[in-house]
């Protein structure tokens, strides 16, 4: 294995983004075969041993990147104290690496949702201030009024900060006219986000799937089914904002047929919007 820099050694093992490596070197807590290490410091991964805060960190894996459709009543984490199902237990023993969950997608919400082993690409996709949009199908009894949009769309204080979606639009009616789907637009992803600014709106949200992660939307993944992004989809989330639309739904729909494995389903998660 050739010489790398180290702060993409140590971003490629899962433990950060790049820069929090950048930071965590000029800091002194990275030490080389027991010395602290300089910045910019180019290293071999498989001649050294390289610690960070005095544990040493595991050899860079393969980078992988997956697109999860996750089924509502799945944890969004690695594992979970309860013993619930999470979306890893859907992913192996398929797949062999150490990946993990990209941002958060709450227990009773379903949809897209991104995993992956390389700490940089997952730090600019999950943190707020590289603005990648979500896009979010929501199904609500009733109808939103127009003062209720506004309500929405005038964001709430959440985790403490005030938030706002970027759009909002009704998408489709329910059998019988007794409940609406809104598609709302969101780049901060915070902890039930967009439940909260319905419910502040005066309406419950009865069903949640996200659609879209920045450029990425595939229509054709069902529950509990994943697959292996394509290069192209992995360099257009590295280079930055994008908004969902009707170019990205292309983009990933082709990209998707291209770039079919590896593949999984989850026994019995199979729902249907209604």
């Amino acid at each position: 294995m050739s010489e790398e820099r180290l702060q993409k050694i140590i971003a490629r093992s899962g433990l950060c983004s790049r820069r929090d490596a950048d930071r965590m070197v000029a800091e002194g807590r990275v030490t080389v075969d027991g010395r602290v290490a300089e910045t910019g410091e180019k290293v071999d991964p498989a001649k050294v041993h390289i610690k960070v805060d005095g544990k040493r960190i595991k050899a860079p894996e393969t980078p992988r990147y997956l697109l999860l459709y996750k089924p509502r009543g799945v944890m969004t984490t690695c594992d979970d104290p309860e013993e619930r199902k999470t979306v890893l237990d859907i992913v192996r023993p398929a797949i062999r690496e150490r990946v993990y969950p990209v941002g958060r997608l709450d227990y009773n919400s379903e949809g897209l949702l991104i995993l992956t082993n390389d700490g940089e690409l997952a730090s600019r996709v999950a943190h707020p201030r590289h603005g990648i949009v979500r896009e979010y199908l929501v199904k609500i009894r009733g109808d939103l009024s127009r003062p209720e949009q506004q309500k929405v769309m005038a964001g709430a204080v959440i985790e403490g900060k005030h938030v706002k979606p970027l759009r909002i639009k009704r998408d489709s009616r329910g059998r019988g006219g007794t409940t609406t789907w809104w598609r709302i637009e969101v780049s901060e992803g915070r902890t039930h986000e967009v439940r909260e600014l319905f419910f502040r709106a005066g309406h419950h949200v009865q069903r949640l799937r996200r659609t879209a992660i920045g450029p990425l939307r595939d229509d054709t993944l069902k529950p509990g089914e994943f697959r292996t992004l394509s290069e192209r989809e992995v360099r257009s989330l590295r280079q930055g904002p994008s908004k969902t639309g009707k170019s990205s739904r292309s983009r990933s729909r082709t990209a998707a047929a291209r770039q079919r494995g590896p593949r999984g389903r989850a026994s019995s998660s199979k729902t249907k919007l209604e």
